[in-house]
């Protein structure tokens, strides 16, 4: 995947170049609204990048028990435009996670471990299973793609 991003980016660059600043921004603001979206909405179906479902949760029978314990789906809240930002300049544009909750969003992309609960100091170590939040699927190329060619291309 690095390599399609790399060859993305060196043929959209001299395209880039080639647009006013201001043009240039308002192609990069987009492509940046296009990503933060995509990337919430494949979130919120729980897949990664390859189009692989996430793994799941491990059981929790007491939550379970309980009426209306568990009531989101799985990075409910990471998804949100508060948490998941964008930001474009006439150089870059880019999608990221909240530096607040980005320890959260680490171990998950990672699949690293860490504590279960970060406010206890006794809590247990657990590994979490990898599931890659932010990522780059072919049809996020070929919509930067298109939304670069309509800002550079006249009529």
């Amino acid at each position: 995947m690095a390599d399609t991003l790399d060859d993305l980016a060196t043929w959209a660059t001299p395209l880039l170049q080639s647009l006013a600043q201001a043009s240039r921004r308002a192609a990069l603001q987009e492509v940046a609204k296009y990503l933060r979206t995509s990337q919430a909405a494949r979130i919120a179906s729980q897949r990664n990048p390859d189009g692989s479902p996430y793994e799941p949760r491990r059981p929790r029978e007491q939550l379970a028990k309980r009426s209306g314990a568990i009531r989101r789906g799985m990075f409910a809240g990471l998804r949100k435009a508060r948490y998941m930002q964008r930001r474009a300049t006439s150089d870059m544009a880019m999608v990221g996670i909240r530096p607040s909750v980005a320890n959260v969003a680490a171990v998950h992309q990672y699949g690293l471990r860490a504590k279960v609960d970060r406010n206890m100091a006794r809590s247990p170590v657990v590994r979490y299973a990898r599931r890659e939040l932010l990522g780059y699927t072919t049809a996020d190329m070929q919509a930067v793609e298109k939304i670069i060619l309509r800002h550079t291309m006249p009529g």
